[in-house]
């Protein structure tokens, strides 16, 4: 019904989406929606569009638009450093209808997590996961300084001399290629903190393993039967059992998590079912692998999935 709401305020609305956005969240905090150089798009490699299987999508329609929506939660606490949780969303979305059908934001508000929300626009209701200038070398560092800088002189921040604590990323579906490509060569990976997948690990497997060997930091991959994303994660499950980590399940696994301070390094998995797993597993793991059997569009915000990743994340609380 909230969803309903929304997407009929949005339509009544005589102003543009944004303001309507913008209009709706006033309460809860501020939402910023504006245009970054830095944004995924445009892109010279969809200079010329994309075609997916015989149908073009054009740069002018799908590929030019630079938006990024910033949402900072009424009660944020200032602590000299600020900490982000980037999501990316999959095919045939773009911000407008995003943010009223997973509903990000307000899971943000419910988890009560101290963070800041950054959605920046991907392909435009386009069928193609690619990042545009998030693929880039350097390209993420260059769009979290937009970002800061954004904070620093349109938001309700005081503190202007906050710097970038932990980043979560967060990808939906097709957001996975972003992701990776942040993880290989997009910069600030000291700062990247957790990986959610939802099912989202369609490929570039062996660069978000490459992350987590490194940096031993909370990935998470939630798939489902049909999504396209059970053969990957079986292949990485696999693959990780083939050099000797071991997994852990159901009750066994959480009373181990449990007694065994050694799985915060990261050599262990944790193997469960979304909706039965508990807030201590979530916590007590570093490596999870999630089965859903939720229809791949709702995984985000059916079982408030989202929220749940934010509440055992390593974010801190609001006051």
């Amino acid at each position: 019904m909230k969803k309903f709401l929304l997407l009929l305020f949005l339509c009544a609305s005589g102003s543009s989406f944004a303001e309507s956005l913008v209009e709706h969240y006033s309460s809860s905090g501020q939402l910023i929606i504006t245009q970054f150089v830095s944004a995924p798009f445009p892109h010279p490699k969809r200079a010329e569009g994309h075609t997916y299987h015989g149908e073009m999508f054009s740069a002018k329609d799908h590929y030019s638009d630079s938006s990024v929506a910033i949402f900072i939660p009424k009660g944020l606490r200032e602590t000299g450093k600020l900490d982000f949780v980037v999501h990316f969303h999959g095919w045939r979305h773009h911000i407008g209808n995003v943010l009223p059908h997973y509903q990000p934001i307000e899971q943000l508000l419910e988890s009560k997590r101290n963070a800041v929300l950054i959605i920046p626009q991907g392909p435009y209701d386009a069928p193609d996961s690619f990042g545009g200038k998030l693929e880039d070398a350097g390209g993420f560092e260059r769009f979290m300084a937009e970002a800061v800088a954004t904070l620093r002189q349109s938001s309700a921040l005081q503190n202007t001399n906050f710097a970038v604590g932990n980043i979560i990323l967060s990808g939906h579906s097709g957001g996975y290629q972003a992701i990776s490509s942040i993880l290989d060569r997009g910069g600030l990976t000291d700062h990247v903190a957790e990986v959610w997948l939802f099912d989202a690990l369609y490929a570039q497997t062996d660069k978000f393993q490459a992350w987590f060997d490194k940096a031993h930091g909370r990935f998470i991959d939630l798939y489902t039967e049909h999504g396209g994303t059970k053969e990957e994660t079986e292949k990485l499950m696999a693959s990780l059992k083939q050099r000797g980590t071991s997994i852990l399940e159901g009750k066994e696994g959480r009373a181990v998590a449990a007694a065994l301070p050694q799985l915060q390094s990261g050599t262990t998995i944790f193997e469960g079912k979304e909706g039965q797993v508990k807030a201590a597993d979530l916590q007590s793991n570093r490596l999870i692998f999630l089965f859903s059997e939720l229809p791949h569009d709702d995984v985000v915000d059916k079982h408030r999935t989202f929220r749940e990743f934010l509440e055992t994340s390593c974010l801190g609380i609001m006051d």
